[in-house]
């Protein structure tokens, strides 16, 4: 199966601040999803993403989601071409499961599993 890249975040300290920001800027929608703020670029080209503050460090980051399958399998399959689990298999209610995968050059990267997929 394809792994297309197929969602983005954008983190941040004052989650209100930086929605603002982009929604100002480009012209997208936002609406609370839990401590996240759900963004619609408003195309049906691209991908969609979302705006969260951790709490805690990282602060300001940019990830992107990348679909898999097997998410425990593709986080083995990191490993062991030297990445480095950052974040484990954690749920999103009702959505899906995301992890967070450093490379071996420390760069984050997100995979995504829908929970219908």
């Amino acid at each position: 199966m394809p792994h297309p890249v197929v969602h983005f975040e954008i983190g941040c300290r004052d989650s209100a601040k930086t929605v603002e920001f982009y929604t100002k800027l480009f012209g997208w929608s936002s609406e609370a999803y839990g401590p996240t703020a759900m963004l619609n670029t408003g195309s049906n080209q691209g991908i969609q993403g979302h705006i969260s503050s951790l709490g805690h460090p990282p602060h300001n980051y940019m990830t992107v989601y990348a679909h898999v399958d097997d998410l425990d399998a593709s986080l083995k399959k990191a490993e062991s071409l030297g990445g480095k689990i950052m974040i484990p298999p954690t749920e999103v209610p009702g959505m899906g499961h995301f992890a967070w995968i450093t490379d071996p050059e420390g760069t984050v990267f997100g995979m995504w599993k829908p929970m219908n997929a």
